[in-house]
């Protein structure tokens, strides 16, 4: 049976007396962190919607205990990823998305744009470790001839694995965050987590300082990074067009 990836957070005596909650490594722990307290300013990274995950009344005015920033993730960045691997694969049939079961995302959009780049779409679903290796074989059966990550903390974990089983089986993937395609992962598009970062601690300094959570709008961070590894394409055998080379904010020799 696969172990759910879950986040549980209880108002310990430590953390009732905590000043703020910084919940700053994706969607879990800031939802986590709302489910505990209702009065404890918490100061998020989250990517995704807060509005629709119940984190705030608004973007402009949370309008509760929770503000932060959010970033280009999810349907955003996956369908454009879809778009770059089929330039990098332009002759693949099929394109396997690989998602956690345990954290609630839908991919309709995703599912379209393969479908619109002429790519059977595949979805290959994995919680643990266990499951990663089972839906790599999957993948290798089903002849998948490129790979969507889609972000989550627990692939973030794992991203040393995940890129191996990639290479084990000789498939081109794309990745949400710079540090897979720095793993060896063939190439990354997402959001650059400086900005964010910078927000959120800027946040919790005038926080600290006296303001208040619902009076800061959530700020929306809209840089996103493309990142090669020239060295994986060689050794997958890919010739990466020079027009997606172009675009690239980082290649990787």
């Amino acid at each position: 049976m696969a172990t759910q990836y879950s986040i549980e957070l209880s108002v310990s005596p430590g953390l009732a007396r905590a000043a703020v909650i910084a919940a700053l490594r994706g969607t879990l722990p800031a939802i986590a962190a709302k489910a505990a307290t209702q009065s404890i300013p918490i100061v998020f990274v989250f990517g995704g919607d807060p509005v629709s995950q119940g984190l705030v009344a608004s973007l402009n005015r949370p309008g509760g205990n929770a503000t932060g920033s959010t970033n280009l993730t999810g349907t955003e960045t996956d369908t454009k990823a879809v778009e770059f691997l089929r330039e990098v694969v332009p002759t693949g049939a099929s394109l396997g998305l690989l998602a956690n079961p345990t954290n609630p995302q839908t991919y309709d959009k995703v599912a379209a744009a393969a479908q619109q780049m002429q790519w059977e779409f595949q979805k290959f679903e994995a919680s643990n470790d266990s499951d990663l290796k089972t839906a790599f074989e999957a993948m290798a059966k089903r002849k998948v001839g490129a790979l969507d990550v889609v972000p989550d903390p627990f692939f973030t974990s794992r991203r040393a694995q995940i890129v191996a089983l990639a290479a084990q089986y000789a498939i081109p993937a794309s990745y949400y965050l710079r540090d897979f395609a720095i793993a060896g992962g063939l190439m990354s598009y997402g959001a650059d987590l400086k900005e964010p970062g910078r927000v959120a601690g800027n946040y919790t300094g005038r926080i600290l300082k006296g303001e208040k959570p619902a009076d800061l709008p959530v700020q929306q961070a809209t840089k996103v990074e493309l990142i090669i590894n020239m060295k994986t394409a060689k050794t997958l055998g890919i010739t990466i067009p020079l027009a997606l080379l172009g675009r690239a904010d980082e290649v990787i020799e």
